[in-house]
């Protein structure tokens, strides 16, 4: 479920943090993403019910590379360029400004050690600072409470609840959503940032 490069292969790396840094999945990471899918751990968190081919995946990395209202990429570490899971902007609205995001970090033991809040904040900065966006929401169920701390430290405000919207081993699960909105992260992490840089 994690992949390494050799130094000698060039990572192209579209947003970069201290500890993680985000690129775009290529059809060569179809293996890698293929295997993701059937972690059964991830498909809990994630809700997926569904099962796929290599070939499906392979269609639909190609496909998400043409699609532009939304932006997958894989969450790599600095240190040793090891894939430990991916991040999504969807459903990209141009006359709302709005989209959903959604993450998933793929081993326990990379769970809870950051690096899915510094992922986040990248891409929310270029959904917001790029991609001129005004609103971010996404979905995250009940029973995934790692993830909600998570979103909640990064600074998305709860907005509902939709009761009973998941079907997964037997029991309905709830789904909470969530947003931002582009002030409420400029105030939070671009003035914070000019502020210390003056």
């Amino acid at each position: 479920m994690t992949q390494n490069y050799s130094p000698a292969t060039p990572v192209a790396r579209l947003l970069e943090g201290s500890r993680v840094y985000l690129r775009p999945i290529n059809v060569e990471d179809t293996e890698l993403y293929y295997n993701t899918l059937f972690h059964q751990e991830v498909r809990r968190l994630t809700g997926t019910q569904r099962s796929f081919t290599k070939e499906q995946i392979a269609r639909y990395i190609e496909a998400k590379g043409q699609d532009s209202s939304s932006l997958l990429l894989l969450i790599a570490l600095q240190e040793d360029d090891r894939v430990i899971g991916d991040i999504a902007l969807q459903d990209m609205d141009s006359l709302n400004r709005s989209a959903n995001i959604r993450i998933a970090i793929n081993e326990h033991g990379d769970q809870g050690k950051g690096y899915g809040t510094e992922a986040l904040v990248l891409m929310l900065g270029y959904g917001f600072g790029i991609c001129n966006l005004h609103r971010i929401e996404l979905n995250v169920f009940d029973f995934n409470e790692q993830a909600i701390r998570c979103y909640e430290k990064v600074g998305f405000q709860r907005e509902g609840v939709q009761r009973d919207a998941l079907f997964y081993n037997y029991e309905y699960h709830d789904s909470i959503l969530m947003s931002m909105l582009q002030h409420e992260y400029c105030a939070r992490y671009v003035e914070k940032s000019r502020e210390l840089t003056q």
